[in-house]
């Protein structure tokens, strides 16, 4: 099963909606906000600065940015019309946000226009990530910002164990919504590769114990795939998802997957 989000403009609307719910629950976690704060403070953003989000989903890292010291103006593309939709509406009342339905793999927005560009938890579903990449060289000025923040897919669990069953469903999650999940791996050289001066790689580990938190869509996802597959039936599906819960509800619950960023900079 191709990853849903790599081709999100193809998506029925009411999947759309659905994880346009997931993305909000994820924005919202205390961690996750954590992780985004603290490679964001690595930046020096410029007086007035112009920012860029590519792949924005609803606009949850647009929003911070925009409310970021020192900056002047926030844009954030993405393919989807609903994400861009929800983006707009959650963003009424920012003066200085607005959203554009765009692929960040061919963008029409100007040359040198932006100071910093953030790709948040989007290039693992980019097939190609070179033209993105690309793309963020060609859209930011001489010394602008790169900043890339992805998860290391492949470090994902939920096991207590060997042969824990939930552990099928994080599996059927990396397939069905990941396009890549060894793209943090390769990522310092795809961006040196796309002309930026690349900084060292900063690891982000996020642990969910003993209760479940935004990994719990993550079960609900996977055994959903697993479903759609013919792998298992309707009741093995919700008994996994009820696993989980009980898990969660017993404070027994551990969840874990290794975030990493790359910031790099646009030579003069």
């Amino acid at each position: 099963m191709p990853d849903l989000y790599a081709r999100i403009s193809e998506v029925a609307p009411d999947i759309q909606e659905r994880l346009a719910g997931v993305l909000e629950t994820r924005a919202a976690d205390a961690r996750q906000r954590e992780m985004l704060k603290s490679y964001l403070s690595e930046i020096t953003f410029p007086k007035e600065a112009r920012v860029l989000e590519i792949g924005c989903g609803t606009g949850a890292v647009t929003r911070t940015l925009a409310n970021w010291p020192g900056v002047s103006k926030a844009v954030g593309i993405d393919p989807s019309a609903t994400f861009i939709a929800k983006a707009k509406e959650l963003s009424k009342g920012l003066h200085n946000v607005s959203f554009e339905i765009a692929d960040g793999r061919s963008v029409t927005l100007d040359n040198a226009s932006f100071d910093v560009v953030v790709v948040h938890t989007t290039l693992c579903h980019v097939p190609e990530p070179e033209k993105l990449l690309a793309q963020a060289h060609r859209l930011l000025r001489e010394h602008g910002w790169l900043a890339v923040f992805d998860g290391d897919y492949a470090t994902a669990t939920v096991a207590k164990g060997d042969f824990d069953p939930l552990e099928a469903c994080i599996e059927a999650f990396r397939s069905g919504f990941v396009h890549d999940q060894w793209l943090i791996r390769r990522l310092p050289a795809l961006i040196a590769a796309a002309g930026f001066s690349v900084q060292p790689t900063r690891s982000h580990g996020y642990v969910e114990a003993p209760e479940a938190g935004y990994l719990l869509t993550w079960i609900d996802r996977g055994a959903d795939v697993l479903l759609q597959n013919g792998r298992i039936g309707i009741e093995t599906a919700e008994a996994l998802k009820a696993d989980a819960r009980r898990r969660s509800k017993g404070k027994e619950w551990f969840g874990h997957i290794a975030f990493a960023s790359v910031l790099a900079r646009k030579a003069a």
